[in-house]
């Protein structure tokens, strides 16, 4: 009762303009940075790792501003879920989209390497409008958001929607046939098989080479895709950059540090829109104890 109670109050308020939704999904940030104590923990955790130069109220006062855009993209997802092509095309600028469909004329398959940013959703839908894609979607516990999120993130263009018992080769194949792969690698899934301790912001991280392998059996270019959350209620903004040159190489292990490294450089420039809210060093080398432990 109360999932259904959520989405019906979220399809109403993706009737709101931008303008009004913005704010409110602020103040919604506020009563999370107040209220959920758990996380708020686990980003004063994952401020004070990775920018140890700031002192401590200025950390609180990054860590104010993450649950303030983690707020507004929560609201804002019921545009993605219910707005129309036309209003999503108008709060939501992509750059780079050609660097893309060259790749892809030339046939040469492509990876969208899509870090965890708050606008991450923006992203996918921008993308799903403008591509046939491949992703991988986790199963909801809750089976009304599971529908929800199925069918938001189907409802544009012929997206294939694959799971993480799948397994690569459905990936390459999907990526073959012509399929930009919308591919999220940033997490702590804690999957020992398929991942190396690589620094983030000076910490070792697990991190999973799926980057590296992936494009190596596709033969896939790396393009950065990075979504950015604008200012007040500007909206948002998609950055499709470059292909990656000389990737990947023949070293896994350098090919996932080449990719923390980046990540971190794109961090800097919006340190409030990271994900902060995950535990993203709670796999830890032998012998380490985890900086949540008991939170």
């Amino acid at each position: 009762m109360l999932s259904r109670a959520a989405v019906a109050l979220l399809w109403l308020l993706h009737f709101l303009p931008l303008a009004l939704l913005a704010p409110l999904g602020r103040s919604l940030g506020a009563l999370l940075f107040r209220f959920a104590k758990k996380r708020r923990h686990i980003v004063r955790i994952n401020l004070a790792l990775c920018f140890p130069e700031l002192d401590a109220t200025k950390r609180e006062e990054l860590a104010r501003r993450h649950f303030a855009a983690l707020g507004r993209s929560m609201l804002e997802r019921s545009l993605f879920w219910w707005a129309s092509r036309e209003r999503l095309n108008a709060v939501i600028e992509v750059t780079g989209e050609e660097k893309v469909r060259a790749l892809l004329a030339a046939g040469r398959p492509v990876m969208l390497l899509a870090p965890h940013f708050v606008g991450l959703d923006a992203g996918g839908v921008a993308v799903t409008m403008r591509f046939d894609i491949v992703s991988i979607y986790a199963r909801q516990s809750d089976p009304v958001f599971d529908r929800l999120l199925l069918a938001g993130r189907s409802r544009f263009g012929n997206q294939q929607l694959l799971s993480r018992s799948d397994g690569p080769r459905a990936t390459v194949k999907a990526m073959k046939s012509g399929r930009p792969f919308y591919y999220l690698p940033d997490m702590d899934f804690r999957r020992k098989s398929d991942g190396v301790f690589a620094p983030f912001f000076g910490v070792p991280a697990w991190t999973i080479t799926g980057l590296s392998r992936l494009s190596r059996l596709a033969g896939a270019a790396v393009v950065p895709c990075v979504t950015r959350m604008l200012p007040g209620s500007a909206g948002y903004r998609v950055e499709l950059g470059d292909p990656w040159e000389n990737f990947p190489s023949d070293n896994a292990e350098a090919d996932t540090r080449r990719m923390n490294v980046w990540l971190e450089s794109v961090v800097r420039t919006m340190p409030e829109q990271y994900y902060w809210v995950h535990r993203r060093f709670k796999t830890r080398p032998e012998g380490e104890v985890s900086p949540y432990k008991g939170h």
